[in-house]
């Protein structure tokens, strides 16, 4: 004889799914929230050169970019046609170069300055006085890590 009885089926509650849809939706919103979009407007004319070598840049967080080329269409009227610098969403003089670049990277977390690329995205038409006067301010700030953005092709159709 004994004392205890052994339950001769163990049943499992089911797992509730009724807060399901909570979960979703709150983290749809909080992606939503904390989703920064890119909104800057590219107000120069770039075609970017083509280039056979090609190495992609992993980290996003580590690139400060400079536009070179000829102003839109929309623009030319105010700002002339030649080849103009744009940082961020606005025109700028070769000597606004320099303090733009290190305030960029004093907005970047301390661990990540040292790794900061600057980007030029130069139009394959722009001449290279520009570029070089660019290269020029930054070597004055010891920006050192430059990267050309191209596109992957026959670098021989650039001679176009």
């Amino acid at each position: 004889m004994s004392k205890f009885k052994k339950k001769s089926s163990l049943h499992v509650p089911e797992v509730s799914t009724a807060s399901l849809p909570d979960i979703v939706f709150m983290l749809l919103f909080f992606f939503m929230t904390v989703t920064v979009m890119k909104n800057t407007e590219l107000k120069v004319h770039n075609e970017l050169p083509n280039a056979s070598e090609l190495k992609k840049l992993e980290k996003k967080d580590r690139i400060i970019e400079i536009h070179i080329g000829k102003p839109s269409s929309r623009y030319e009227n105010i700002v002339g046609v030649e080849p103009r610098i744009q940082l961020n969403d606005k025109f700028a003089d070769l000597s606004e170069v320099a303090p733009h670049v290190l305030s960029e990277i004093q907005s970047k977390p301390e661990h990540l300055r040292a790794f900061v690329t600057i980007s030029l995205k130069v139009d394959k038409r722009a001449n290279m006085g520009l570029i070089s006067d660019v290269k020029q301010e930054l070597r004055k700030v010891n920006a050192l890590k430059i990267n050309y953005t191209t596109y992957e092709g026959d670098a021989f159709k650039n001679l176009d």
